[in-house]
């Protein structure tokens, strides 16, 4: 996988580290970006449920009226 550099504020990288719990300024950044995705992804899986779900209610015939 190809990398990069990137500079960002020593005070932000500082907080990230201690909120997640790593040592490495590197592997504290990686692990906020990896958790973003991850985020990112449940939230669509979410939606595409929820949008399924609705699709399959208004498939569903009307109930009989009588």
């Amino acid at each position: 996988m190809a990398k990069i550099d990137i500079s960002l504020d020593a005070e932000l990288v500082v907080e990230v580290m201690v909120l997640a719990g790593v040592g490495s300024p590197q592997d504290a950044v990686e692990a906020v970006v990896r958790d973003y995705i991850a985020r990112g992804h449940r939230t669509e899986a979410r939606v595409q449920l929820r949008e399924e779900a609705e699709r399959n209610v208004d498939s569903l015939p009307p109930p009989p009226q009588g």
